[in-house]
């Protein structure tokens, strides 16, 4: 299934040396759900701390472990959306 998902990052501000350990954690499971083709694409909404991710999981429990697994998530409000194929995308064969 594709999810749209909205992240809005509402991390405290921390030590220097801790946001950047969180962020460098971040980036590396990023990449990991990134090769395992669950996360699709990322885009961060410009003037907020807010990113948009289409992501692609077997269901939505499998989602939720995704997303409980980023190291920012205690920190994160979360917004998920189901995504259908709409009919005009689905190709028409001749």
């Amino acid at each position: 299934m594709e999810f749209l998902v909205r992240q809005q990052n509402n991390m405290p501000a921390l030590t220097p040396e801790e946001t950047s350990r969180i962020k460098a954690a971040e980036r590396e499971y990023a990449q990991q759900l990134r090769e395992r083709g669950i996360l699709r694409r990322l885009w961060r909404v410009p003037g907020t701390r807010t990113a948009v991710g289409w992501y692609e999981a077997e269901d939505a429990t499998v989602l939720h472990e995704v997303l409980s697994g980023l190291p920012t998530f205690q920190w994160l409000s979360i917004t998920v959306e189901a995504m259908a194929t709409h009919p005009q995308e689905q190709q028409i064969q001749p």
